[in-house]
């Protein structure tokens, strides 16, 4: 119970069909049931990996390993983004195996059996056991006796959740052990080359000053200008190896907010003043707000930082009342409330706990062992003999460590109330505690509220109605995305899009938290369709038509069309702003001139510097006919990404301050981006495809 204890406190972890298909063999043709088995394992895939399909059953396995794995090393409960973190460790760690540890075998990399006990137990200890809070010492080193104590506590653990946390520490130290060994392959790969070296230090050390004008490409789209669909489709089927993407879907939807109406919110104000003149004068708030109120009463004390995140109201009537004192009912928004001050209190916000814990059955023990402690008895050395709890990973025996009101341990509240190294017997859904703290910050004012709160819902009524209204559009789209906007303007409903709305995506607006069924909706239906309507989390009548689709791969040339014809003719109206200045400014011998026939201004810019190009402010592409140029010469005309440039170099300066050391290091840094990037690439090339949207 110890090291499983250890590992919730210290460990952060993140880190009858087969029957059937057996008697149609003797009935159908092996071609045709193989090609059955594919359609229905097909159905149940969450994706595939280099061209083998992901099992819903293989990837579920593996959700339930690492939610076994946060459970029982953080003991705590499972919320929708905890989930969301362990599906996605669960896909992370199937594409590892998948891919990268193939293409670490490929390289030739290996582990042995010698050099893991040697990364666990020997001299080169793995930084996944040396990360783990629970094998370092008080002062915060490694230390490898906790392993062995570990290690030896497996096989005395009946439940096998130690030798499961240890399964799954070694698989970490495997994957990061060849990790580290295809990294330490790419960095004795990038070699940088005298010529490659002496390069980075001549574009780093020189720095240019320049004069020049530029010709700023017009807003508005030449009308001489065109581009035809031969241009286009050229231009397409030249750069479409671009264009990737995934697959997604172009929505427009309307949603309706069903919102408590006027007599929702009489009603709630009418319930809250019922309730309002007990709520000011019982002696039991605790029950009285399980009651009637939608938050209880928790007994906590608010300082004044923590009251400013309650409504204004609140804040000041805290602040400024007698204990006792009410504030009668207001609104917020739809919310009411009421607030009473039932204390004032000079408390700390932290305290630094000890407990001796005993099974809720020995109340006679409990008593015996804290009339010991009253008169004197030795703490530290009861908890050693006596407590449950023997965590080896803390100071003395019995320290729980610091607590706070908002995080400990259910039960303990009143300790804050307590006078320091004074015992309180307490149970808990642990057992019976001996608890005391010794320690606590400094104490200052603070106030206990207690808040009577009423949200004004919907009522029948008012649901009925708005369902009412979303039905009325449904019903005259008639399923027809055609209908979509007539229906619309003629209700005055806005209409929302939402444009390229990944499949895997988890909503399809930030406004949304909770999404699921229309996305789910919109992944299952095709361009055209109009949806019934879609209620989200009781409160939103969503009505979705889709407008059109993008298969993963490569974008088609319908898709880009629009967006290439707008490149080719920026590209066209440069070339003829390019040429119309140049015949502007012939003869023109120096920037001055150019600037007068161009009647514009000079500018100046000292400071360029060729190995930075996106970090001066300046065209990318004028620093590069800067680097080029001679100095002195009039350069230009310059297509750049905003206009047309004429410059001349007025100065260049050759520096000694980025050095051979600099270059390496900035090789260094590169490599560190691949390693970040490697991953993904990897992913990439084994057209990792993602389909579990279907299913989570």
């Amino acid at each position: 119970m110890a090291v499983l204890e250890k590992i919730r406190v210290k460990m952060g972890a993140f880190i009858t069909i087969l029957i059937a298909i057996a008697l149609l063999s003797f009935i159908i043709d092996p071609s045709t049931l193989e090609s059955t088995l594919s359609m229905f394992s097909s159905k149940y895939d969450v994706g595939e990996i280099d061209g083998k399909s992901v099992t819903y059953q293989d990837y579920q396995n593996k959700v339930d390993y690492f939610t076994g794995i946060y459970e029982m090393s953080s003991g705590g409960a499972m919320n929708d983004q905890t989930q969301e973190l362990i599906n996605n460790t669960a896909w992370q760690d199937e594409i590892t195996e998948r891919v990268f540890i193939p293409a670490a075998m490929n390289a030739g990399l290996n582990l042995g059996e010698e050099e893991l006990l040697d990364m666990s137990q020997g001299n080169d200890i793995s930084p996944v056991l040396a990360n783990e809070a629970s094998f370092r010492d008080e002062n915060g080193a490694f230390d490898r006796h906790r392993v062995v104590e570990f290690v030896q506590a497996v096989s005395q653990d009946p439940s096998g959740q130690l030798q499961l946390y240890w399964n799954y520490l070694e698989d970490n130290m495997r994957k990061d052990r060849l990790f580290t060994k295809y990294i330490s392959l790419l960095e004795k790969s990038a070699v940088v080359n005298p010529m490659e070296l002496a390069r980075a230090i001549a574009d780093n050390n020189t720095t240019y000053s320049v004069d020049f004008v530029v010709k700023p490409m017009g807003f508005a789209q030449d009308s001489t200008v065109t581009v035809s669909n031969e241009e286009i489709r050229a231009y397409y089927e030249e750069h479409k190896h671009n264009y990737k993407q995934p697959e997604s879907k172009d929505i427009d939807y309307v949603v309706y907010e069903v919102v408590p109406s006027a007599e929702d919110l009489e009603l709630t104000y009418n319930n809250m003043e019922k309730v309002y003149p007990e709520f000011t004068t019982t002696s039991n708030m605790k029950t009285f707000l399980a009651r009637n109120s939608d938050q209880p009463f928790t007994g906590y004390y608010y300082s004044e930082e923590e009251l400013g995140m309650l409504p204004s109201q609140i804040a000041e009537f805290a602040t400024e009342a007698k204990v006792s004192e009410s504030l009668p009912v207001f609104q917020d928004e739809n919310v009411y409330y009421a607030a009473r001050l039932m204390d004032v209190k000079s408390l700390p916000d932290s305290i630094f706990v000890k407990h001796i814990l005993l099974p809720a059955s020995d109340e006679a023990k409990a008593d015996s062992l804290l009339n010991v402690l009253k008169r004197g008895g030795d703490f530290v050395a009861l908890a050693s003999e006596y407590s449950l709890d023997q965590n080896p990973n803390v100071e003395e025996p019995g320290d729980l460590g610091w607590m706070t009101q908002r995080y400990i341990i259910p039960g303990f509240e009143q300790l804050f109330m307590a006078d320091r190294n004074e015992v309180v017997k307490l149970t808990t859904s642990y057992g019976i505690h001996l608890v005391k703290f010794t320690q606590r910050t400094a104490p200052y004012k603070k106030y206990q509220v207690a808040l009577l709160v009423k949200e004004a819902v919907a009522g029948k009524q008012t649901y009925a109605d708005y369902y009412a209204k979303a039905n009325d559009f449904a019903t005259q789209c008639g399923g027809d995305a055609a209908k979509f906007d007539e229906v619309a303007k003629a209700l005055n409903v806005p209409v929302y899009p939402a444009l390229r709305v990944l499949a895997s995506a988890k909503t399809i607006s930030n406004s949304y938290d909770n999404t699921k069924e229309v996305l789910r909706w919109m992944n299952e239906s095709e361009t055209g369709d109009v949806s019934e309507i879609l209620a989200v989390d009781n409160r939103y009548f969503f009505i979705v038509a889709i407008r059109g689709e993008h298969h993963a791969g490569i974008a088609t040339y319908e898709e880009m069309a629009s967006q290439l014809k707008d490149i080719i003719m920026y590209e066209k109206e440069s070339a003829k702003l390019a040429a119309e200045t140049e015949e502007l400014v012939a003869g023109a011998a120096t920037l001055e001139q150019v600037a007068e026939k161009l009647s514009l201004p000079v500018s100046h810019r000292d400071g360029v510097v060729f190995s930075s190009l996106t970090s001066q402010q300046l065209d990318p592409k004028f620093i590069g006919a800067i680097a080029s140029a001679n100095e002195g010469e009039l350069v230009g005309p310059v297509i750049g990404e905003i206009g047309v440039y004429y410059f001349t170099v007025t100065g260049k300066e050759i520096g000694a301050f980025y050095t051979e050391d600099d270059a390496k290091n900035r090789k260094a840094r590169e490599l560190e981006y691949m390693t970040q990037v490697l991953p993904a690439v990897l992913a990439e090339q084994a057209n990792v495809v993602d389909t579990r949207y279907k299913f989570y």
